[in-house]
């Protein structure tokens, strides 16, 4: 694999001793503070588990429109349930996919007081026409959970953090599991799958139908491709990490291509953030480190909130305008 445009790490390393945990630390530092991205090996998901996820995501936007749309997300203040084509948006432009978001299954916040941003918490929508999705969702979710709080250990210890840093400020995680469907476009030339944006919370795991590019990583100013590798999940970081580390971790760039037409992909992002409520204190990173500190990326367009909630509800607010008209116009005259 010495051929691909990112670092491959592997991830079973942190059981096999000190030395190999020491050397997974390291790898894991830098390729963090190089690229923003790696492939992740060994993560102990199932062969079955992985064919689960897939049958499932193709037999969901294999179903007849009217019970894709009977959970469409504009039914939904939460920002739950199935986007159809073209109903997404990065930085203004249509991205073209269809997709199913499945967050934290959790009451409705009807407190008047509460801030904005609890606006996002609210039960999950769930296709009756496939009740199988929820199991396999769920399944995933509960083991790449497990993944991700490992990563976050080994990232604290290796910025010179206790080990669980990331665990005491997390609080109860606030994730989000996108099942995605990338159409073929007949277009002569590339189409946006989704346009280039970094990730506004701290952790992304990305599962990618095998066989299937698409994905680009910036580096060095320069677009490169990031196919998907047997076994193996995309990582990377998001604007949230970056502000935990004085931006010595970058989030970087990316962007997916739409598939040549009759071609299609599914894509599976986990994305691992913190409480709504929890602010990610700046980490006290060694001297070494922290003269490589680059600071944060700064974009009056964009700005990176120290509170997680505020980024959340500033993404989804911007993807998906329609959900935010229906239901948040206070929201968006108060931002205009």
């Amino acid at each position: 694999m010495s051929d691909l445009n990112l670092p491959v790490l592997d991830f079973a390393l942190l059981d096999a001793g000190p030395e190999q945990a020491a050397l997974f630390r390291e790898q894991l530092r830098a390729a963090t503070h190089d690229v923003g991205f790696f492939y992740l090996t060994g993560t102990g998901v199932s062969a079955g588990l992985e064919q689960r996820l897939h049958r499932a995501a193709r037999d969901f936007f294999a179903l007849p429109e009217a019970d894709k749309l009977a959970i469409e997300n504009v039914t939904s203040p939460h920002f739950r349930g199935y986007t159809r084509i073209g109903g997404e948006r990065t930085h203004g432009e249509v991205d073209w996919r269809e997709q199913i978001d499945i967050g934290p299954e959790r009451d409705a916040v009807t407190d008047p007081e509460a801030p904005d941003f609890a606006r996002l918490i609210g039960p999950n929508l769930w296709p009756a026409a496939q009740p199988e999705l929820r199991d396999v969702a769920i399944a995933w979710q509960e083991h790449l959970t497990v993944v991700a709080r490992t990563l976050l250990r080994a990232w604290a210890l290796t910025l010179g953090a206790p080990e669980d840093y990331f665990d005491e400020h997390f609080g109860e995680p606030s994730t989000l599991l996108k099942i995605v469907r990338y159409p073929g476009s007949t277009s002569p030339e590339p189409a946006q799958g989704v346009g280039a944006h970094k990730d506004s919370g701290v952790l992304t795991l990305l599962w990618v139908e095998p066989g299937k590019g698409g994905l680009q990583v910036e580096r060095d100013g320069q677009w490169v491709d990031a196919p998907p590798v047997p076994g193996a999940f995309v990582v990377n970081i998001g604007e949230m990490l970056e502000y935990a580390t004085g931006g010595y971790l970058i989030a970087t760039n990316h962007r997916v291509v739409s598939p040549r037409h009759p071609e299609d992909r599914i894509s599976v992002p986990f994305f691992f953030n913190p409480a709504l409520d929890a602010r990610l204190p700046l980490i006290a990173l060694p001297p070494q480190l922290a003269a490589q500190a680059r600071g944060c990326t700064q974009d009056p367009a964009n700005p990176i909130h120290a509170r997680y909630g505020e980024n959340a509800l500033k993404s989804r607010l911007r993807a998906h305008p329609d959900v935010a008209e229906r239901w948040h116009a206070d929201l968006l005259a108060a931002r205009a």
